[in-house]
């Protein structure tokens, strides 16, 4: 097939049931090459799903899949990579094989071809052809460190190489700015444009409206696993887009602060972990919500490890209610009833593999055993059920396994299974990352409850809108530092960023 040639894809009356969900109803999306398409929705809306069925990990769907005009059989991933179909999937930790190098995770199917044929592999041109992927790309990573060594935007970037890597027709980018930086996100935008003058058709599924906005050309609207609307990007505004997603109008993002500040509740004195954390100390009061802002890379969630003891050879102290802590592990720290919701909710926050029921009694375990170590299954059971109720989880049931829930009701079982402990302290790290804007207004709901009941939050994120909206005070980091403290009500966007940049 001639590159220039357009190449238009057409998935017709798309549908598929897993057990209690029909999670698509007769869906339409149609989108061509050289074109970059938003599919949104909020979360459970069915878009990983579509793309899920394109990419030939669901194989028992019913419909049609063409390509300009021509039915596909897509029943696998390598059917849907034979036409060209590639995916850059939102958990990047699991989709890279960490113990071995950027070169043989880019070059992974090219490697297990030549070993099936010649049983040899020339080292020197595996490494030598990622390297120019990655600087094609402009990506200042060597093609011989261990994935096991990057961040988690330099992963992103090797997903991505890994993709284009091969004859890439149509590329999946599912949430991939989530993990990265303002000027890393912009050199994205730059690799989607050189995409799209090559013939590439790139489909963009992201919770980041103004993104959207600024690289895509079409953008196709689900809800509740149905198709709603299509529309050019020039012909559409961000209001209206979230209307389509929600199905009605958007409420006010943020609630009302009701929550009143008390003594001073959490301390942390002179902080620090011997690699990125350097001398921090802060303080959190009863029924405040602290901000910690800063770019990506500043240190937010390695200060959040520390806190928690998830980091080993920290130094400072941890004072609760004037009494210093021995945190050795996370363990010691549930015990003084502190709580970590972290970044990465899949790799760390829950049991995928495991039911609803299970993830939100996990950590209070005591709670729910008659006598000695066996559990009340009936109590458990009850109290997982009412916690999806006031959580507003959408399940099927409690017996449903969390790795078949979208990603923002993740996101609730992960924050609700602290909720069983009763904890003092509740550390969320970018706690909306992947969270459509009403399970973001639920979020800050419940966060909002906790700090109402007396609680002392302390709110991780480098969504400036974010920290403005919820808290009460804001530290801002910079090189794993603390440079600034700011009362929230006497700040603005533009403070924030200048102190998260590096600013005097």
């Amino acid at each position: 097939m001639d590159l220039i040639e357009k190449v238009v894809l057409d998935m017709n009356d798309i549908s598929i049931e897993f057990p209690g969900v029909k999670a698509l109803k007769n869906v339409n999306f149609s989108t061509q090459s050289g074109i970059s398409h938003a599919l949104i929705g909020a979360n459970g809306a069915g878009k990983s799903t579509l793309m899920k069925v394109l990419t030939g990990a669901y194989n028992n769907y019913t419909g049609e899949i063409y390509f300009n005009g021509d039915r596909a059989q897509i029943r696998s991933p390598k059917e849907a990579k034979q036409y060209g179909v590639q995916v850059v999937c939102q958990e990047v930790d699991t989709a890279l094989i960490h113990y071995l190098t950027v070169a043989e995770n880019i070059m992974l199917n090219d490697i297990v071809d030549l070993g099936k044929k010649t049983h040899f592999v020339n080292w020197g041109s595996i490494y030598k052809r990622s390297q120019e992927i990655l600087d094609s790309m402009n990506v200042k990573v060597s093609s011989k460190k261990l994935v096991s060594e990057l961040t988690l935007a330099e992963k992103q970037m090797v997903l991505i190489a890994r993709a284009i890597f091969k004859d890439c027709k149509f590329l999946i980018l599912d949430e991939p700015t989530a993990p990265l930086s303002n000027v890393e996100t912009e050199e994205l935008f730059r690799i989607v444009r050189e995409l799209k003058k090559k013939n590439v058709g790139v489909i963009f599924i992201s919770h980041r409206l103004s993104e959207l906005f600024e690289v895509c050309d079409d953008i196709t609207v689900m809800r509740d696993g149905e198709f709603i609307v299509k529309k050019s990007m020039k012909d559409t505004n961000q209001n209206e887009i979230v209307e389509y997603m929600l199905g009605r109008k958007m409420d006010e993002q943020f609630p009302l602060k009701e929550n009143k500040v008390g003594e001073r509740l959490f301390e942390a004195r002179n902080l620090s972990d011997g690699q990125m954390v350097s001398d921090i100390t802060f303080h959190v009061n009863a029924g405040e919500i602290v901000g910690i802002s800063g770019l990506v890379g500043a240190g937010k969630t390695e200060l959040c490890k520390a806190v928690f003891g998830v980091t080993s050879n920290v130094t400072g102290e941890r004072v609760l209610e004037n009494k210093v802590l021995s945190i050795k592990t996370p363990y010691d720290a549930v015990r003084h009833a502190i709580a970590l919701v972290p970044e990465e909710r899949r790799k760390e926050g829950i049991l995928v593999n495991e039911s609803v029921s299970i993830n939100l009694t996990v950590t209070n375990l005591k709670k729910f055993c008659n006598v000695g170590t066996f559990l009340n299954f009936g109590s458990e059971k009850k109290i997982s059920k009412e916690m999806i109720n006031s959580l507003g989880i959408k399940a099927p049931s409690h017996e449903t396994k969390v790795k078949n829930l979208s990603g923002g009701n993740q996101q609730k079982v992960a924050i609700g299974k602290w909720l069983v402990t009763d904890s003092k302290v509740y550390i969320f790290d970018e706690p909306t990352k992947g969270v459509d804007v009403g399970a973001k207004k639920d979020i800050f709901e419940l966060i909002c409850n906790l700090a109402k009941a007396g609680k002392a939050i302390i709110y991780a994120s480098c969504e400036i809108s974010e920290i403005l909206g919820i808290t009460d005070r804001v530290y801002v980091m910079y090189d794993g530092k603390i440079v600034k403290e700011l009362e929230t009500d006497k700040t603005n966007e533009e403070e924030i960023l200048y102190y998260s940049t590096g600013g005097k």
